[in-house]
């Protein structure tokens, strides 16, 4: 990944559990991050909802360590056979997993000695974690690298993904600019060579493309990212003009005008 790209990087949103799968239940952690995130001039980059499957986790946990960015995992921290996620973490970034001295005496304070011998596991954590305190029942979850791991249910994981975000990501980050126009009455096809180019020119930010089928198709071109957004815009607006492509600054569907213009 580049560095412009590097300095706007969102977050990604992991959440682990067989019942958001098989519609048990709704998986309610992917708007509220986002709107967490957001408040906070941040954002949501992506998001996967994955099996109670060890090897699974882990390997999406290896790929997402090795892409090197910040994730909330939600999900599979408890102390029940189909709690993966403390060790599915500890193999993925290769560690062992230990008895973490700070989690037991929380576990302890919070059960006694109804801690043992079942609670108890739930302070077997990746060896070099740090706990991410539990307001709701003092159980801790972890983080290890920049990934930040939280209990499943949301009355636990939203109160402390924002402890997170205040004690880690304070203040505001690079801004992220973006930049789109609107396509009218072509097809993706034909500007295939036109974002092979940009691509080419302008690795630093993100190119999408996002077409919309109905009676007249459009597609919204533009970019993401920092500062080689405006220069790659105005590069883009140059081709299109090149090679005689119709296009407008605004969504045709919500225009006072159906007539189109290139943006000046």
């Amino acid at each position: 990944m580049s560095s412009d790209l590097q300095a706007t990087a969102g977050f990604g949103l992991v959440v682990i559990g067989d019942e958001i799968l098989s519609g048990k239940r709704q998986d309610r952690h992917f708007a509220q991050f986002r709107a967490l995130l957001g408040q906070r001039g941040r954002r949501l980059s992506w998001h996967w909802v994955l099996p109670d499957e060890p090897e699974v986790i882990i390997a999406h946990l290896r790929f997402s360590r090795e892409r090197g960015g910040a994730a909330f995992v939600c999900g599979g921290i408890g102390a029940t056979p189909d709690d993966h996620t403390r060790a599915c973490a500890a193999a993925a970034f290769g560690v062992r997993l230990w008895r973490h001295p700070g989690a037991v005496a929380a576990i302890e304070a919070r059960f006694g000695a109804e801690a043992y011998p079942h609670r108890i596991l739930m302070a077997d954590l990746p060896e070099g974690a740090e706990l991410i305190p539990n307001p709701y029942n003092r159980i801790p979850g972890f983080s290890l690298g920049r990934h930040f791991f939280l209990p499943g249910f949301p009355e636990m994981a939203w109160p402390m993904a924002q402890w997170v975000l205040d004690t880690h990501f304070p203040g505001q980050p690079p801004r992220m600019e973006e930049r789109s126009l609107w396509v009218v009455g072509a097809v993706e096809s034909r500007l295939l060579p036109i974002m092979s180019e940009l691509g080419q020119r302008f690795p630093g930010v993100k190119l999408f493309s996002l077409p919309r089928l109905g009676e007249v198709p459009s597609i919204e071109l533009g970019f993401r990212g920092g500062a080689q957004v405006e220069e790659a815009y105005r590069v883009l607006r140059h081709l299109l003009d090149a090679e005689g492509v119709t296009y407008q600054p605004g969504d045709p569907r919500g225009a006072a005008d159906e007539h189109l213009v290139s943006d000046p």
